[in-house]
């Protein structure tokens, strides 16, 4: 079972950081556009509050949000708010999360979350992670994917790895990072392709949030990857 305690001590850390880098800003730096296509800092900065509170439905049973339209409505409704509501947003949702996490609960049960992909309720806090480190880059505020915790990108590209395994339409391929940290991802048969690079490109990649052309790529061409 994942540690969900160390996993919520993390994110306290990672929730401080984004809200402290978050507060440097002003009204107007929070209209601009984030790295997100078509979604402002304001999108990301709402996309954060209403996640915490749709992972709050999740450990309570409930369906993670009522539909996808409405998840995507209450963002652009949230969006256009000024700086000091966004972060107390942020700020509230994320102790009402932290604080359920703190709850005695049975960590080894099953969660649902979108689109029917459940979980083991002791990775919700690594999932909530996820979002406040990766959102903290998509700010574009100086918070890059080479300043995220080591701990952290190895976790999460072993995630990304393990969700692309399988997968008919993603080459096979052998994921080594700089430090000679491996993973495996793809499809289970044909020859597999080596990927080498440092390893918050290979991250950023996994993620989509870089194009992959700082990789370099023996026996073939780098995989293509499906939307996450």
């Amino acid at each position: 079972m994942n540690d969900h305690a160390h996993d919520l001590a993390l994110l306290s850390d990672a929730t401080n950081r984004l809200l402290a880098a978050a507060a440097t800003l002003d009204n107007a730096a929070v209209a601009e556009p984030s790295r997100l296509p078509g979604w402002s800092r304001g999108h990301v900065l709402a996309h954060l509050a209403r996640n915490a509170d749709a992972l709050q439905n999740v450990l309570a049973g409930r369906p993670m949000y009522v539909s996808a339209e409405a998840r995507d409505a209450d963002i652009d409704r949230d969006a256009p708010r000024p700086l000091d509501v966004q972060l107390d947003d942020v700020r509230a949702t994320a102790d009402a999360f932290r604080r359920v996490v703190e709850e005695p609960a049975d960590w080894s049960r099953a969660v649902e979350l979108r689109n029917g992909v459940t979980d083991s309720a002791s990775r919700v806090p690594f999932r909530r992670l996820i979002e406040v480190e990766l959102h903290h880059v998509d700010l574009g505020i100086g918070y890059e994917l080479e300043d995220l915790p080591e701990e952290f990108t190895g976790r999460e590209i072993a995630c990304l790895a393990d969700r692309f395994s399988g997968n008919a339409a993603v080459t096979a391929a052998t994921l080594t990072s700089a430090d000679g940290r491996r993973w495996t991802t793809g499809r289970k048969d044909g020859d597999a392709v080596t990927v080498t690079g440092a390893a918050a490109d290979l991250l950023g990649w996994l993620a989509g949030r870089r194009d992959g052309g700082a990789l370099s790529v023996e026996g073939g061409t780098l995989p293509v990857l499906p939307p996450l």
